[in-house]
């Protein structure tokens, strides 16, 4: 990075990708380190916190297919008001879940 604080985002980032990288393969992520790596003199250490938590939800736009059951006369008329069901649940399920947009 151009300095300490573009540095620091671009390690956050990589760390967060390579850790939501590592639960979808099914490992383990390690705990974290408690102890100064070497460096030499002169050299910037830094520690960069991450939340895998926040950064899948910030990050993981992937999308998956569901299959869900409304009564019929919602259906009729959502697809008579041009409503995106699609939309309109991720939406819900946002506000249930108290998932800022």
């Amino acid at each position: 990075g151009k300095d300490l604080a573009e540095a620091i985002f671009m390690a956050r980032d990589a760390i967060g990708l390579w850790g939501i990288t590592t639960q979808d393969d099914g490992r383990l992520i390690p705990e974290p380190s408690t102890s100064e790596p070497a460096h030499k003199a002169g050299e910037i250490v830094s520690w960069v916190d991450i939340d895998f938590d926040k950064y899948r939800r910030a990050n993981d736009l992937s999308t998956m297919r569901i299959n869900v059951s409304v009564p019929k006369y919602l259906k009729t008329l959502g697809d008579e008001a041009g409503i995106n069901f699609s939309q309109t649940l991720q939406q819900a399920l946002k506000q249930q879940l108290e998932i800022p947009e």
